[in-house]
C-alpha cells in the first residue's frame, strides 16, 4: 500500500525533473545564442548565463543521482 504511493510520487517527481531539465536547456541555449550574437555582452547577461548553466548542470546531476531517464517518463 505505502510502496505504491511512494513509487507514484517518485515517478511524478522524476517527470517534473525531466520537464525542468528540458525547460532549462532551452533557456540556456537561448542565452548562449544571445551572447554569441551580441558584440559586447554586458556583465549582467554573462552572469545570468553562468547562473542558468549552473542550474542546468545541477538538474542533470540530480537526474543522474536519481537514475532518471526519458524512458522512465512513459
Amino acid at each position: 500500500m505505502f510502496f505504491k504511493k511512494k513509487h507514484r510520487i517518485r515517478k511524478e517527481e522524476n517527470e517534473r525533473l525531466l520537464i525542468l531539465i528540458d525547460e532549462m536547456k532551452q533557456k540556456l541555449t537561448n542565452q548562449q545564442l544571445l551572447v554569441k550574437k551580441s558584440l559586447d555582452p554586458s556583465p549582467m547577461v554573462l552572469n545570468e548565463l553562468k547562473v542558468t548553466e549552473a542550474k542546468y548542470m545541477f538538474l542533470l546531476r540530480e537526474a543522474r543521482i536519481r537514475q532518471t531517464t526519458k524512458s522512465d517518463k512513459d
